[in-house]
């Protein structure tokens, strides 16, 4: 999997405006309504990442769900990371 050059990962990121870029990584936080809505949501995060088999890194805390995508095996940002991206913005 090639990397992505910095001019392809800024125009990627610009049409994903709930995700900032975290040196080799890109990250999402959510807060959803309570615990429960937190984990369903994880839950729907997993089904993608296994459909794509790509995994985020996911930390929850109460009802903030925070997701960091990167290709590690490549050494940072892919268009694998990007993709699941955009399937993950259209949960929600």
């Amino acid at each position: 999997m090639e990397l992505l050059s910095e001019e392809q990962i800024s125009e990627r990121l610009a049409g994903l405006p709930d995700w900032a870029r975290q040196d080799d990584a890109i990250t999402r936080v959510a807060t959803l309504a309570s615990f429960s809505r937190a984990v369903l949501f994880v839950g729907a995060v997993a089904h993608l990442a296994e459909q794509a088999d790509h995994h985020p890194d996911i930390t929850i805390q109460w009802t903030k769900v925070t997701l960091t995508l990167s290709t590690h095996s490549a050494g940072g940002l892919t268009s694998r990371d990007f993709d699941l991206a955009e399937r993950i913005s259209k949960l929600g």
